[in-house]
């Protein structure tokens, strides 16, 4: 099995090497983002160590380059920063784990094998519906190739509506999957983020995806309006 480290300290990269070396891996080193995004694209590998803060491009970027480009080979983060957000971070842009430095090289190594034997899942990260394009782990939203701009709150409306594509939700699904199931406001509240909607991401364009079927619920039309 084929292991590549990207890691910009020549003392742990080399470390990296040899102890999975004696594991039986196959290990190539890239010590900077740029050449580590360029090998794996190249070369097929069994799962990747990924240091963040790295010359070049960031880790950060070159996990989010691989999971747009639709590479799902397993990544496990490692990192000197230990904030949760951090964690966010490297997980939301696609990193199948994280590890923070200094490491057991036998937690590392538990942890990789985990990965490798869980494998390569395919797992999309942008969701479409017509050229309404919905990207959960940076939440962005596009229609074309225009950039629209949402709340956190209208973001996840429409994420919830695009995971439903083509199928009538009730306001009762919008509001259990979006507000707090203790919500004791107003139901009316999912017209309000609906109407955001149609005036972000559909009237500029003249188009029509959210359709309202009275007594019923919503729709996002799968081909985008």
């Amino acid at each position: 099995m084929r292991v590549l480290v990207v890691e910009d300290e020549t003392r742990l990269a080399e470390g990296l090497r040899r102890g999975l070396e004696a594991e039986s891996f196959a290990v190539d080193v890239a010590a900077t983002g740029t050449d580590g995004l360029w090998m794996a694209r190249e070369q097929d590998y069994s799962v990747i160590l990924l240091d963040i803060m790295l010359p070049g491009i960031s880790g950060y970027r070159v996990c989010e380059t691989l999971r747009k480009e639709g590479n799902w080979t397993p990544i496990l983060m490692l990192t000197a920063k230990d904030g949760e957000w951090d964690q966010v971070e490297a997980l939301d842009t696609g990193a199948d784990d994280y590890l923070t430095k200094p490491f057991s090289f036998a937690i590392l190594l538990a942890r990789l094998r985990a990965l490798i034997r869980r494998g390569a899942a395919e797992r999309p990260t942008v969701l479409e519906a017509g050229d309404v394009k919905v990207d959960p782990a940076s939440r962005r939203v596009w229609r074309g190739d225009t950039p629209v701009d949402l709340t956190a709150r209208e973001f996840a409306v429409l994420e919830f509506l695009i995971r439903h594509v083509g199928d009538v939700v009730t306001k009762r699904e919008v509001l259990d999957a979006v507000w707090d199931f203790d919500f004791e406001g107003d139901a009316n509240i999912v017209e309000v983020y609906v109407r955001h909607l149609r005036n972000k991401l559909d009237r500029p364009f003249g188009r029509a995806a959210i359709e309202t079927l009275r007594g019923a619920g919503y729709r996002l039309a799968s081909n985008g309006g």
